[in-house]
């Protein structure tokens, strides 16, 4: 069983070690290091900082999101990060994460979620398909890898989003 809650700052070290994995995987984040737990906590919004644990309450995924912008016309738009520890995919971590994060943006006044995916991670864009998310373009060779398996290879992004039903539509 998969519980969902708030990320507490108490939760950085095993978030960060899930963090870590995704980069040296190559296929979460063109980042090369993790920032301390300071960066991120300026970097993210206050709502939707999300963390799943498993049974033993160790923590097995995160999500949050960043503004994509200061100017008061993009105000509702943001833009998000999803991992889950390799040791738990498959299990629908993402999935609760995810829906929890989308549930935390409505209830924020979130009027677009967007995310730059690689087009190898098909399980992440098949997740975010499934919870209403569309592939809106692709940035071909938008920089290339630092680390990881792809270290020193172009690589190109599948630009996603999701449009709220609720917030944005007057």
């Amino acid at each position: 069983m998969t519980l969902v809650r708030a990320l507490e700052r108490a939760d950085w070290a095993a978030v960060e070690d899930v963090y870590r994995e995704g980069i040296e995987g190559g296929n979460a984040t063109f980042e090369t290091e993790t920032p301390t737990w300071d960066a991120f906590d300026r970097a993210k919004t206050r709502f939707g900082r999300l963390v799943a644990v498993d049974d033993a309450h160790a923590v097995v995924g995160w999500v949050a999101g960043s503004a994509v912008s200061t100017r008061a016309a993009y105000r509702g738009v943001v833009e998000h990060s999803v991992y889950v520890a390799s040791r738990a995919q498959g299990r629908g971590i993402g999935t609760a994460l995810l829906r929890a994060f989308i549930a935390a943006t409505e209830m924020n006044g979130v009027w677009t979620i967007q995310s730059s995916v690689f087009p190898e991670n098909t399980a992440s864009l098949r997740l975010h398909e499934r919870l209403g998310f569309r592939e809106v373009g692709r940035r071909e060779r938008i920089a290339r890898s630092v680390v990881g398996p792809w270290a020193g290879r172009w690589r190109d992004t599948v630009l996603i989003e999701r449009r709220s039903m609720m917030n944005g539509r007057e």
